[in-house]
């Protein structure tokens, strides 16, 4: 804890005094970012520039929902390429399509949806195929 600033002293020269002492003591090397050379200041400022640092550490995203729903249709795709039954590919499938078909009824903020429901028989075909093959 820093001492109180004894009277007649000015501000500026307090403060540097605190501030020389605990260079040092060695205090600044123990703050993280010691050493690293400081973020792009060139850069027009963002008020949110906190929330998207916050979220870029914690590997957390925020997309317009219909960019999210195309990512959740990727991923569904990938996830059937991993099904290990029919039942599973008809679930994964039941659960992406019931959510293209409530976006398409009432499209989501954000850029167009560009998806349609997956067929599912056709899509069921080609996963048996792929397993008959391999």
């Amino acid at each position: 804890m820093t001492e109180r600033k004894p009277p007649g002293v000015s501000f500026e020269s307090f403060v540097d005094k605190q501030i020389r002492e605990a260079m040092e003591r060695g205090e600044f090397k123990k703050l993280p970012g010691f050493g690293k050379p400081l973020d792009d200041d060139s850069a027009p400022y963002d008020p949110l520039w906190w929330i998207k640092s916050k979220m870029h550490r914690e590997g957390g995203a925020v997309l317009p929902p219909s960019l999210a729903l195309r990512k959740e249709a990727e991923d569904a795709v990938e996830a059937i390429g991993r099904a290990t039954s029919e039942t599973q590919v008809r679930r994964i499938l039941g659960e992406i399509n019931t959510k293209i078909v409530e976006a398409l009824a009432r499209p989501p903020a954000g850029p167009l949806l560009n998806l349609k429901p997956f067929d599912v028989e056709a899509t069921v075909a080609r996963w048996r195929a792929e397993r008959a093959d391999g």
